[in-house]
């Protein structure tokens, strides 16, 4: 197989990853063939796979500009993937110059093409790092020299919870994130859920076990368990919703059904 040049050396390019995964269902092209065989066995269950990615990066966009509308400059982005068209920092910084932003992932891939698309530019920082470690990802050199969080700081964990299994306690990880961060800091999620999803559970779980026998298990959640992520937390209208009904910009009764999987939340600390 042939290494291009964007993929970092060490990494073994013969196993499929989220990110890669993630960025085939958005059209890009920083994927490998694994990936692309992984995305089809899944989209085989789940044919609107691709639908509730763009539906997530659609959510992430207006939850980045309601937060410049409230003042934010700072974002601390975790389990960012692979830079698409429509980042964090182009929208940030089409509403603000100031904005600063943090990408934090731990595929190898995301972060080397992060590093190498963001090359140059010193508004913006790229961190190898686990959510797990929360407490620690926050006294990293890149995250102390670019965001002060004295100030409110926008945190994103758009499609990666559901990554994290029960006994990883990401509502650990999330409440030492939230604790450490300032008053009027918001917190924007996303996450899977069975519920929404216009299929049968039975058809959409084949979906799931693609993704468990690529030992990166993805954990549908409820959405009163998705709710608990937001505890210390008050909810910015309308609350905890299908990512389409999420201060919408064009009708939601437009939108593909797909996109109405799973949910979608921002969370402000007072």
């Amino acid at each position: 197989m042939d290494r291009p040049a964007w993929a970092p050396p060490g990494i073994d390019i013969s196993v499929p990853s989220v990110s890669r995964i993630y960025d085939y269902y958005l059209g890009g092209s920083h994927n490998f063939e694994v990936d692309r065989e992984a995305a089809r066995r899944a989209m085989e269950f789940l044919p609107g796979l691709p639908k509730i990615s763009q539906a997530n990066r659609a959510f992430m966009r207006r939850a980045v500009r309601h937060a410049v509308d409230r003042g934010i400059t700072q974002f601390l982005d975790i389990g960012s993937g692979i830079p698409t068209f429509g980042n964090v920092h182009e929208i940030a910084r089409a509403a603000t110059e100031e904005a600063r932003v943090v990408y934090v992932d731990h595929d190898p891939v995301a972060v080397a093409h992060s590093r190498a698309v963001l090359d140059g530019d010193d508004r913006t920082g790229v961190l190898a790092a686990d959510l797990r470690k929360g407490a620690q990802l926050l006294e990293t050199p890149e995250v102390r020299q670019l965001l002060d969080l004295q100030r409110p700081v926008a945190l994103l964990l758009v499609a990666v919870l559901h990554f994290l299994e029960d006994e990883d306690e990401p509502q650990r990880a999330v409440a030492e994130l939230r604790d450490a961060l300032a008053p009027g800091s918001l917190v924007v999620v996303t996450h899977a859920s069975y519920e929404g999803i216009p299929l049968p559970e039975e058809q959409a779980g084949g979906a799931v076990g693609v993704y468990r026998n690529i030992r990166n298990p993805l954990v549908m959640r409820t959405r009163e368990e998705i709710a608990r992520f937001f505890e210390g937390y008050d909810m910015v209208e309308p609350g905890l919703v299908s990512m389409p009904l999420w201060r919408p910009d064009t009708p939601a009764e437009q939108e593909d059904p797909y996109a109405f999987s799973g949910f979608a939340g921002v969370g402000r600390k007072a």
